[in-house]
């Protein structure tokens, strides 16, 4: 039987793509993947992620990667999880070799509904397992989870090499939001590789336009 598994990684960050990356793997090789120490991409460091993504192509009959960027994800009609659904079933469909046995990690608060939306947009017919946290409970989506990690975090990097230290990407990274405000600060403007329909670039030129009012209204007042 073929194992099939499917996870994203960068679903909130504010900078850098969203990936998608499934898996198709033989049963019997399910063992080999967890000699390898496979498992949820969180629970590995950076580098361990980096090791096993060589040894898990390897090891899989079959993968799909896609790479969406933040234009791409502003693009969208509908909610995220709309656009999810919409590209997961895109990787799915995109596999050579289609997995009788398919997990999904879940975006929606109802897991059957994420698993039978994305089933009815399949070109075949597996049996579909979908759960929240299924990283951590199947061994497919766990690898499915470095391959999306790891591309994102290459992603990252290739970023960090153009604008500098811009953090995680995550609105909630201090590193992040502080290189954002100095770009917009510089520029007028944000860096293309944002997402501008995430609400924490509003808020961070609102804070900024606060600023400079209350500065030119200091200037004013020293100044009349």
């Amino acid at each position: 039987m073929k194992l099939g598994g499917i996870d994203e990684a960068g679903r909130g960050p504010v900078v850098g793509p969203l990936v998608i990356a499934a898996v198709v793997i033989d049963e019997s090789k399910i063992g080999e993947l967890e000699a390898l120490g496979v498992k949820d991409s969180k629970k590995l460091s950076p580098k361990r992620r980096e090791e096993l993504f060589g040894k898990i192509i390897e090891l899989v009959d079959d993968y799909f990667i896609l790479e969406l960027s933040p234009e791409d994800i502003d693009k969208r009609e509908g909610t995220m999880n709309d656009f999810e659904v919409e590209n997961f079933a895109k990787v799915l469909n995109s596999l050579k070799i289609k997995p009788d046995l398919l997990y999904i990690d879940a975006a929606d608060v109802k897991e059957e509904r994420f698993g039978s939306v994305i089933g009815r947009k399949l070109s075949f017919y597996p049996e579909i397992i979908a759960e929240h946290k299924a990283d951590s409970k199947y061994i497919p989506v766990a690898a499915a989870s470095i391959l999306a990690k790891v591309t994102r975090d290459r992603a990252i990097e290739r970023l960090k090499e153009i604008y500098g230290n811009i953090g995680s990407g995550y609105p909630s990274d201090p590193i992040t939001r502080k290189f954002l405000e100095e770009y917009y600060k510089e520029h007028g403007s944000f860096p293309p590789v944002v997402r501008r329909s995430w609400k924490t670039l509003k808020k961070i030129e609102e804070k900024l336009q606060k600023g400079k009012n209350q500065s030119n209204l200091l200037n004013f007042l020293k100044n009349p």
